[in-house]
């Protein structure tokens, strides 16, 4: 009896790991959409500013993408240890 509940735990937790690598992975791509179109915005209301924006936004993105590549790893980590 014991051992099919801790077999059962491990698989709800394998499966909470997957989850959570697929949200991370969906919020970072939301993510990084909104900057993106907030930067498109930005750029259309003050075009002279085009370089400083676009270079606070890649900054930004890949700040959100290091995140979100940190939590998929994590997730990771918890299916196969």
């Amino acid at each position: 009896m014991l051992g099919m509940i801790l077999l059962a735990a491990d698989a709800i937790a394998k499966l909470g790991a997957a989850v959570g690598g697929g949200i991370a992975a969906i919020g970072a791509g939301i993510g990084i959409g909104k900057i993106g179109g907030s930067a498109m915005e930005a750029i259309a209301r003050q075009p002279e500013s085009t370089g400083d924006i676009r270079s606070n936004m890649i900054v930004i993105a890949a700040l959100v993408e290091g995140v979100a590549l940190f939590a998929v790893i994590v997730c990771a980590l918890a299916l196969f240890l």
